[in-house]
């Protein structure tokens, strides 16, 4: 019954389907990361930018940046696992479901997932304010 009614406006639900999952993975991202620490991080990676510009000349400057802008970027990186880990698993069974649902209708389903996808994704971290 779900399955028929999703067939039979396959371009709409899948764009529908798409900006649900996106907006739960920003959820989890907002709620399951410290805000406050990433957008410091991000500050100064900013900061670290600008001085790299400035001490091109420097390759003992400029490797030392380097060296703590790897830092940032590792520690970034960390905390961004576990939002991932939480949406993985559910993740996963849903793209399972909904190849199983859309292939035999709309070949080119994933597309118009992605397309979905990124321009919800880009509006939610604006509206939610994530780092």
């Amino acid at each position: 019954m779900i399955t028929d009614f999703l067939q039979v406006y396959p371009v709409y639900t899948i764009i529908v389907i798409s900006i649900i999952v996106t907006l739960l993975s920003s959820l989890a991202t907002k709620y399951l990361t410290d805000q406050n620490h990433l957008r410091t991080l991000k500050q100064r990676q900013k900061e670290l930018q600008a001085e790299m510009k400035k001490h091109k000349e420097n390759p003992d400057k400029l490797m030392k940046i380097q060296s703590e802008m790897l830092q940032i970027t590792g520690v970034m990186m960390k905390s961004s696992f576990k939002p991932m880990f939480v949406t993985l698993i559910p993740f996963l069974i849903l793209f399972y479901w909904i190849k199983s649902v859309y292939t035999p209708v709309l070949a080119g389903w994933f597309w118009y997932y992605l397309g979905a996808s990124l321009v919800s994704s880009i509006a939610f971290r604006k509206i939610l304010k994530i780092a």
